[in-house]
């Protein structure tokens, strides 16, 4: 009889042991279908706002839906959209007409960043230059006495022409380059810059051949610059499982990636490739598409649980920043947010796991291992960074940051399904569904603020005021979305929300611009910074 019960206990023990196998291949396929759909050519690298992201959330809603998920977007839809402002765009009304030739837009002529929206009309000749008619303006000898000169800045000399030209009356500059000299010019739609004086436009040495050969010919020329304000449309996916609890726990990831690298966040330096982001985040969209399964089974009833597939994050946080600014559930009720980003690459060697926003609340030293029999986890305290959950973490709720690691195919072409260490990522799901299970039932986690991480990538310059910026925000300079503590920012007295608009002599009017800024310091430099603060106007002494 012993025997015999001892045979049994086995064979019960084999038993299960070969179903969590199966289970667990099971999850292993799942993963690889969903990050070959999400990181297929086809989608293009689903850039937000594109037919690619559509496509992307479209699988997502699929797979929520076949779970049971509840939509929790907008209008009892999974989507809920967002605006993205992709700066300005040169309007199909815009024409260039030379003697009733009309020029081509972007390939005969094109307004610099700087042109302001304006008409003219005007009958003159290139070797007849006067008040009243445009004037016509070789930049060769200003590229050829600048060539050697670091500090030189072309658009700011032809912005300074401009001026000078208006102050004698004319109307208008159109520049060309007959030097040998590349001048790299082109209208920026993302760069602010304040208008010039009056309408400037490059016309290339193919169009001055073909229609200002003859400096006595007469020319009439009717001009129409119009810029328009360019937006996209993101859409986060959202859905709802709901265990008719008090309080929610948001499980999210961000699906959208780098496109074809046009908003230039990309590190690849040859000829514009797809960006499929298959480890970002495909990796992290399928390990919440999984997860949203497993705990759509499961027994862990005491918080109802919100999945969202955030759009918009490779632009700056923008779909999960939009979400805290209008989420679909009460943000009040929500005990913690747990982000995946990038969990498709644990080292077989290492097995390491960085797990984010430890220190924002001690629930989580009481909860979280460090070891488990396949996951060594680096523990990292700060509940901010250059992902989505840092959105959260800004409306003061506990966060846990999943990251297995950056690799040389990052923000890269290279960045493929095959890459995809589909094991480690079961491993690490696994490791992720045991945290939600030993937090439930716990009650609200305390939150604590800590120690502040730059949510943007540049290393462009060597020097940091210790803010947070908001990509999201469209006016002009970099909006504080959080000063990080015992940083220059604090130590000066600037806060969150204030605007910064000049450091030292640089003013700005974008991120771009500020980093410029910035890269003109280096440590010990002391610079004056100008920021508004609601309707005023401080200014703040710092030393790097």
């Amino acid at each position: 009889m012993k025997y015999l019960s001892i045979l049994f206990l086995f064979l019960c023990h084999n038993s299960i042991a070969q179903k969590f196998k199966k289970a667990d291949k099971i999850i292993i396929s799942s993963l690889q279908s969903h990050i070959a759909f999400l990181a297929d050519d086809k989608l293009e690298g689903r850039r937000t706002g594109s037919e690619g992201e559509k496509k992307a959330a479209d699988y997502i809603m699929a797979a929520f839906t076949k779970t049971g998920l509840t939509p929790k977007g907008d209008n009892e839809t999974f989507l809920q959209q967002f605006e993205v402002n992709d700066g300005r765009a040169v309007s199909a009304s815009s024409h260039c007409i030379i003697n009733g030739h009309d020029l081509q837009l972007n390939k005969d002529f094109f307004p610099l960043t700087c042109c302001p929206s304006q008409s003219l009309e005007a009958t003159c000749a290139l070797a007849m230059q006067e008040g009243g008619s445009p004037w016509f303006y070789d930049i060769k000898d200003l590229l050829d006495e600048n060539k050697n000169n670091p500090h030189f800045d072309l658009e700011d000399a032809i912005k300074t022409k401009a001026l000078q030209v208006k102050q004698k009356g004319c109307t208008g500059l159109f520049i060309y380059n007959s030097s040998t000299i590349k001048d790299e010019l082109q209208f920026e739609g993302k760069r602010k810059t304040d208008p010039a004086a009056i309408p400037v436009v490059y016309i290339s040495n193919a169009a001055r051949e073909k229609y200002l050969k003859d400096e006595t010919e007469t020319l009439d020329i009717k001009l129409k610059i119009a810029l328009e304000d360019k937006k996209r449309y993101g859409h986060n996916v959202a859905g709802f499982i709901n265990n008719g609890a008090a309080s929610t726990v948001v499980i999210g990831a961000h699906y959208d990636h780098l496109g074809w690298g046009e908003d230039h966040n990309s590190l690849h330096a040859g000829d514009p490739a797809i960006h499929n982001g298959a480890d970002d985040n495909a990796s992290g969209t399928a390990a919440l598409i999984e997860l949203s399964k497993m705990l759509k089974a499961s027994k862990l009833k005491n918080s109802n649980y919100l999945f969202i597939a955030f759009s918009g994050e490779e632009l700056g946080l923008f779909g999960s920043k939009f979400f805290v600014e209008h989420p679909t559930v009460d943000l009040s009720t929500v005990n913690y947010m747990i982000n995946m980003d990038m969990v498709g690459r644990l080292n077989d060697s290492t097995h390491a796991l960085t797990v984010g926003g430890y220190g924002t609340s001690p629930s989580w030293g009481q909860t979280l291992t460090a070891k488990d029999k396949f996951i060594t986890v680096k523990f990292d305290s700060s509940g901010s960074g250059p992902s989505d959950h840092t959105s959260f973490y800004r409306k003061d709720i506990p966060v846990l940051f999943f990251f297995t690691g950056l690799h040389t195919d990052y923000h890269k072409p290279s960045d493929d399904a095959d890459r995809i260490n589909y094991t480690g990522e079961l491993m690490v799901l696994k490791y992720i569904y045991k945290a939600i299970e030993l937090n439930n039932g716990k009650g609200k986690p305390v939150f604590t603020k800590t120690r502040e991480m730059q949510t943007g990538t540049s290393t462009r310059f060597k020097v940091t005021l210790g803010i947070m910026p908001d990509y999201s925000f469209t006016g002009d300079g970099v909006r504080a979305d959080g000063v990080s503590a015992g940083k220059i920012a604090e130590k000066a007295g600037m806060k969150a929300g204030d605007i910064i608009v000049q450091i030292g002599d640089h003013s700005f009017a974008d991120m771009q611009g500020y980093m410029e800024a910035l890269s003109k310091f280096k440590k010990g430099d002391a610079a004056k910074v100008k920021v508004k603060r609601g309707a005023e106007e401080l200014i703040f002494d710092v030393v790097f």
